[in-house]
């Protein structure tokens, strides 16, 4: 899977546009770059989601793994988080770090914090 990478305007609420919406299909996950940021995608229950695109256990790419629910799982040793939060499925205090998503206008825009 091809990894995009995009840099939109950021606006003064820290959302930059990433994709257009009809890239990404209800019940699947794309990768992205946004801002340098490793981020997959994912549509779900009309919702998007957002999450740091390595498993914290080897750093391995969400990409190529399985999307069921809201829970994706990472195709090097099986780790599972919900999208939802970041939440490893096995224990709760391990977690990905999450982007808030949003779509407006046909494009998905994903809000990365502004460096100090």
């Amino acid at each position: 899977m091809l990894i995009q990478s995009v840099g939109g305007n950021m606006g003064k609420d820290n959302f930059v546009s990433s994709i257009k919406e009809s890239e990404l299909k209800e019940g699947h996950m794309k990768a992205v770059r946004v801002k340098g940021q490793p981020i997959l995608l994912v549509r779900q229950g009309g919702g998007v989601f957002g999450v740091f695109n390595h498993c914290p256990h080897m750093g391995c790419s969400f990409e190529g793994g399985i999307l069921r629910d809201y829970i994706v799982m990472c195709p090097c040793h099986g780790w599972k988080f919900d999208v939802r939060n970041g939440q490893y499925t096995e224990n709760p205090q391990t977690t990905l770090q999450t982007y808030r998503c949003r779509i407006e206008k046909g494009k998905i825009y994903v809000e990365i914090e502004k460096q100090k």
